[in-house]
């Protein structure tokens, strides 16, 4: 029996799974994050322990037996978090999570002070990243910044609260820009940069690798008799990855969840930073991944069904099943800014070509339809890094919705499969890299994909018309960022 926990930014969830890779029980637990100022997003880490324990103890409560013969347990966990502990281990302010943007000026200081950080840490410097939200303490809150002796990712600080180790897996590493990605280390010049050194990182593993212990005091009021491995984990999407077996070379998958992720699997380090790609380890040993990603994508159906006063159901079922034309008008899905393709913490969103025929379903339609357009910068950021993608797997929330899934396939020109288990997510490949840390099993033979229930083509028609409406789109970024309300303020 293996546990795998998923420390999102909406909750946390575990999951049970026994040998046979089959669910026995699963809880999630819900989080809120604060915004005490425009752009800022923050969480309590001891809310994070809270829900864990809670999580767990609901898995125990439904399976006591299959809980207290836990051999392995895997993390993952949203990226790019700083959690600040001083000398003695403990909190020193709340986590700044990875939709902050207050650290957008700190972030040209970081490449400043680092010239060459593009090519080893693989990305560009984007607020949402650790470092510069560091060089924001350091500016803001000197006082914090002088007492912090260890920085932890927000998995990282659940492993420590867990087994009392400092650890942290690739993956999650990746996301700091303190990490040379391609050698799968630490950078002292990276850490340099933000006032820091190695003492305040915790050791780095592979997140198939054993990584801890649990404590007995936790062993003992889950009933687990010996106190099972910790696994290195990984990061959410990295984790996502292993539950899909997306674990070697040229396995590819879309996510259409509330942000969006075009994943590409690499064997090795392919930075291409200047195109917003990021270029990440994985989580299973000398394999790196590339990833595009759109930071509002199911999220914007959200938005619309909550302005349009309607559920997202109801909006989608005023909609073909396939759609035959492109909407008469256009959405530009910048909500909280953008990454892939522009790196825009301020550009903001747009209906466009609204007239006194539009209905509810055209504005419908363009959302599912300016999501998709971005993927297709994303698709083609990847390209250009040198993972071109012939098809993908699709998963998250937003591909339960068949005339999504048809536009997405029509507009990335490639086609996509939908997955008879493909909401599994990160908490089911984190319990994965339990058992492979906790057995030293082949990847190969427990990283198996998901099966495939159906594959959607692009329609040929569709996509040569989507053509003139792609030009369109993008050539309303430019004028959309000179607009934005918010440029002097990110």
């Amino acid at each position: 029996m293996y546990i795998g926990i998923d420390a999102g930014t909406s909750g946390i969830k575990a999951v049970l799974v026994d040998e046979a890779q089959a669910v026995l029980a699963k809880r999630t637990v819900g989080l809120s994050s604060r915004s005490p100022h425009p752009g800022w997003s923050e969480q309590d880490p001891a809310d994070w322990w809270g829900a864990l324990l809670d999580a767990v103890d609901g898995l125990r409560a439904e399976q006591p037996a299959a809980v207290a013969a836990v051999r392995g347990i895997g993390l993952s966990g949203q990226q790019h978090g700083a959690v600040l502990l001083d000398a003695a281990g403990q909190v020193l302010r709340p986590c700044i999570l990875w939709n902050d943007v207050r650290s957008s000026a700190e972030c040209e200081v970081f490449e400043q002070r680092f010239p060459d950080s593009r090519s080893v840490c693989g990305n560009i410097a984007m607020p949402g990243f650790t470092a510069p939200k560091l060089i924001w303490v350091a500016r803001h809150e000197p006082e914090i910044f002088d007492a912090v002796r260890h920085v932890l990712l927000p998995k990282a600080w659940l492993r420590y609260r867990l087994s009392g180790e400092m650890i942290e897996d690739m993956s999650d590493a990746s996301g700091t820009l303190w990490q040379d990605v391609g050698r799968r280390r630490w950078s002292d010049d990276a850490l340099a940069a933000t006032g820091l050194t190695r003492a305040a990182m915790p050791a780095l593993c592979e997140g198939t690798a054993q990584a801890g212990r649990l404590t007995r005091a936790l062993a003992a009021r889950w009933g687990m008799a010996v106190p099972p491995i910790l696994a290195g984990g990984a990061g959410d999407n990295a984790a996502g990855a292993v539950g899909l077996g997306a674990v070697r070379e040229g396995d590819a998958f879309v996510s259409l969840g509330t942000s969006g992720v075009v994943w590409a699997t690499t064997e090795r380090f392919r930075p291409r930073p200047e195109s917003a790609i990021h270029a990440f380890c994985h989580a299973v040993p000398e394999m790196w991944h590339q990833m595009g990603v759109t930071l509002s994508a199911a999220s914007c159906l959200a938005w619309w069904a909550e302005v349009a006063g309607r559920d997202e159901a109801a909006l989608l079922a005023e909609l073909p099943e396939r759609v035959t034309a492109p909407s008469g008008v256009l959405f530009l899905p910048y909500l909280s800014g953008e990454r892939t393709p522009h790196n825009d913490a301020a550009i903001r969103g747009a209906f466009v070509g609204l007239d006194r025929a539009s209905t509810r379903a055209d504005m419908t339609q363009a959302v599912l339809e300016g999501v998709a357009f971005s993927f297709r910068d994303a698709l083609d950021g990847l390209a250009s890094a040198g993972s071109v993608l012939r098809q993908a797997d699709v998963i998250g929330g937003g591909a339960r919705s068949a005339a999504w899934v048809s536009i997405l396939a029509s507009v990335m020109d490639i086609p996509l499969h939908r997955l008879a288990h493909g909401e599994q997510g990160g908490a089911f490949g984190a319990a994965r890299l339990a058992r492979l840390a906790a057995t030293g099993e082949r990847i190969a033979d427990i990283c198996l994909p998901p099966e495939r229930i159906a594959t959607v083509a692009p329609d040929a028609a569709l996509r040569e018309a989507y053509g003139p409406v792609l030009a369109r789109y993008r050539a309303l970024y430019p004028a959309l960022s000179g607009l934005s309300p918010r440029r002097g303020a990110a």
